[in-house]
């Protein structure tokens, strides 16, 4: 399987019957895998942010079904579906906005459904195999859609990103940072600014690391720098990542993307969005029907054992925010460029 440029790193990976995940809480600090082997684990490990992202949000769900199954190969068929069931509801309470979790989980449930005349330990043996081609289906992706928005970047470009949408946030390879790692790898030369994104720094932590890891030329701002760099005509290109898109183009990603959103446009900079078709709800018309997670005070109120606000202060933390699709220049998905994303354009991404 397909670890990080530069490095053998694999943000989930299968090994001695358990899936193991990158605990991305500690880095880069330390790195460290954590090993699952039931759905409750796994749910517990989305929920917590040992894993993160939306694309492998979806991988680790699959596999938590997966191991639920194993576990339960055994039993008969009544009991069996009786556990499967529950193991669906603990990783789907796991997290709200990161559509990929409940395309895996509905995707999962399609293979199984196929089976419903098999044994036990059949349908657990299937579920694994198709767990393992929800993730390689996933690095494939990702690079697919790189090669379609490396050609959206020029040479010597100086690209911003917020948050953390690359091989860690993926099964492999990356979105927004594939389409750089992509563009790298046709010639050009690319350089990364990296906004912290606060509160839980995926962008000082994660993808500053992951950078360095490629030995792509990353410089870190905090998120109230940004506009100033794009003033001052150093920033070419912004392309970010989401964890839904609504089926008008409007897009949820990490908090204070809109912000960075609004300030391209200012400045006349392209905001591209990199996002596999799995990220795209249909079911969702538009941007306000999004669920957006609130996450713990604690988040805002300091990181870790540091601790920097008054105790006692109230503290607002919603997880994602919404661009509206009037701001995104373009979506960048496997099945190509859609520029100036409307309803009908989305739409026509998908067969009929």
């Amino acid at each position: 399987m397909a670890g990080i440029i530069g490095s053998d790193v694999e943000t989930l990976r299968w090994k001695n019957g358990r899936l193991e995940m990158i605990d991305q809480r500690v880095l880069p600090a330390r790195f460290e895998y954590i090993s699952y082997d039931s759905a409750a684990g796994v749910a517990d490990g989305i929920r917590s942010m040992v894993v993160r992202g939306a694309p492998a949000i979806g991988c680790a769900a699959a596999y938590g079904v997966a191991l639920e199954a194993l576990q339960l190969r055994d039993l008969g068929p009544e009991a069996f579906r009786d556990g499967i069931e529950k193991a669906f509801e603990v990783l789907a309470g796991s997290r709200p906005t990161a559509v990929n979790l409940f395309w895996a989980l509905e995707h999962m449930r399609t293979r199984m459904d196929t089976m419903s005349v098999s044994a036990p330990s059949q349908i657990a043996a299937k579920l694994l195999e198709e767990a393992h081609a929800v993730l390689s289906k996933d690095i494939r992706i990702n690079r697919t859609l790189g090669t379609f928005g490396a050609d959206l970047l020029s040479d010597g470009a100086r690209v911003l990103t917020h948050c953390n949408a690359g091989a860690l946030a993926t099964a492999g390879h990356g979105t927004a940072l594939g389409v750089i790692r992509s563009a790298v790898a046709s010639g050009k030369k690319i350089s990364v600014v990296a906004d912290e994104t606060r509160p839980f720094l995926q962008g000082a932590r994660l993808t500053a690391w992951e950078m360095v890891q490629a030995k792509i030329p990353v410089t870190l701002i905090s998120d109230n720098m940004a506009g100033h760099l794009m003033s001052r005509g150093e920033i070419d290109a912004v392309v970010v990542g989401t964890d839904r898109v609504a089926a008008n183009g409007d897009v949820a990603n990490k908090i204070g993307t809109y912000m960075v959103a609004v300030l391209a446009r200012r400045h006349e900079i392209p905001f591209y969005v990199a996002c596999p078709l799995s990220t795209i709800d249909l079911g969702i018309a538009d941007g306000s029907a999004i669920p957006i997670e609130e996450r713990a005070a604690d988040e805002v109120t300091g990181y870790r054992d540091c601790q920097w606000a008054a105790p006692g202060v109230s503290v607002r933390n919603p997880a994602f925010d919404v661009t509206p699709a009037e701001l995104v220049t373009a979506l960048i998905t496997e099945k190509g460029v859609v520029k100036q994303p409307t309803t009908d354009r989305v739409v026509a991404l998908f067969p009929s």
